[in-house]
């Protein structure tokens, strides 16, 4: 499937109308959109951002972000990345790194990459070359030999989340430039977990520990 992005925001079954009053009565702020006063905001942003336009909602996003990356290896178009996007929206990452292939399937975002920095990086090369730059240390999600229950893991306050393909999970060289290795603990009969799930777990847990 090809990353056609889609430029309409879906409209749901939630939010709010036209602003009360007419044109006249309109709030005087900056950060609001014309448009959407007079026709109503149905786009998913909590009610916080109701009438915000999109660049002054990224503005107001970008004082509170917190300092944990998330990074995905993309060879295979895998459609677990856009629902990781959508996840790093939800838990304020720093930034979104896209390794592997530039184009990635974005159904799964829900537009929330409109809101979200994304990065990429051609290889894992040069991810790493920019995480030491950085100083960041890059901790690999997988259930490998080795790696640290989560509960028990360290997990940095300024680190990189570093998430492989569904199926068969993070490249050897990927496994090879983290500092470090975390795996979910599972109680049922398969081996691993869907990858946008994982991800989610893990960013929840940076966040109780950190946010």
């Amino acid at each position: 499937m090809l990353d056609v992005p889609d430029e309409t925001e879906p409209e749901l079954p939630h939010g709010v109308g036209p602003w009360p009053g007419g044109a006249s009565e309109w709030p005087d702020d900056p950060r609001l959109d014309r448009d959407l006063l007079a026709h109503g905001d149905r786009r998913n942003v909590v009610d916080r951002y109701r009438y915000w336009r999109m660049e002054a909602i990224v503005a107001d996003l970008d004082q509170r972000r917190h300092p944990f990356h998330v990074a995905i290896e993309n060879w295979q178009h895998d459609l677990n990345i856009g629902s990781i996007v959508r996840s790093a929206n939800a838990f304020l990452a720093a930034e979104v790194h896209i390794i592997g292939r530039r184009r990635w399937n974005k159904r799964g975002a829900m537009v929330t990459d409109r809101y979200q920095h994304v990065r990429h990086h051609d290889d894992i090369a040069a991810f790493a070359t920019w995480a030491s730059g950085e100083g960041l240390p890059i901790l690999a999600i997988d259930n490998v030999e080795g790696s640290q229950p989560l509960p028990a893991a360290d997990l940095p306050r300024q680190c990189v989340l570093l998430f492989g393909q569904e199926g068969p999970g993070l490249s050897a060289e990927a496994l090879a430039a983290a500092s470090g290795t975390i795996e979910i603990a599972q109680y049922g009969s398969t081996r691993s977990i869907n990858a946008a799930a994982a991800a989610a777990v893990v960013m929840y847990e940076w966040c109780r520990r950190w946010a």
